[in-house]
């Protein structure tokens, strides 16, 4: 079996966009399971990506209110298809965030992140790959907002790939 993850960061609905493009409500729709790595801002996104997802793995952020706290953790955990993942929404400055990632996250294959709205993807010493998918609503200094795309399966995630988001909601 394999599952089709969504990854999502930074939305900040309705602060910096009206809503989600409805490219990326598709992607919600085909996927297995949406992880969000925080910033959501109010708690009404919560509620819809809840009822549209199969499956909604997210953290909170550090502009989500008391509300977005009460309801998500700082760091989510979860196994999907044999491949163990870790969401939080900050992992402090670019660098030296891979091997401090690995210290922090050790029973962990992949890590995802949020908080700058940019794309990452790299591995760290012994193998933890962080990514952040950047922001599909809020490019800030991005040539073009991204949401990210992979599979799991067997232990191992396939095909990640860095989607650019049309933002037809703003």
């Amino acid at each position: 079996m394999s599952a089709r993850l969504l990854l999502i960061a930074d939305t900040h609905v309705p602060a910096r966009a009206r809503g989600l493009s409805s490219e990326l409500w598709r992607a919600v729709d085909e996927a297995d399971v949406v992880i969000h790595a925080g910033d959501w801002v109010e708690v009404a996104l919560l509620d819809q990506l809840e009822a549209r997802s199969a499956r909604l793995l997210g953290v909170w952020g550090n502009n989500d209110g008391a509300e977005l706290r009460a309801r998500l953790p700082e760091v989510a955990r979860a196994e999907i298809e044999g491949v163990r993942i870790a969401v939080v929404h900050e992992t402090g400055p670019a660098a030296g965030r891979e091997a401090r990632c690995a210290a922090a996250y050790p029973e962990t294959d992949v890590l995802v992140f949020g908080h700058s709205h940019i794309p990452w993807d790299s591995l760290a010493p012994g193998g933890l790959r962080l990514l952040n998918p950047g922001s599909p609503s809020d490019r800030r200094r991005q040539p073009v907002c991204t949401m990210m795309t992979a599979r799991a399966e067997a232990g191992r995630l396939h095909e990640v790939r860095l989607v650019p988001v049309d933002r037809d909601a703003r």
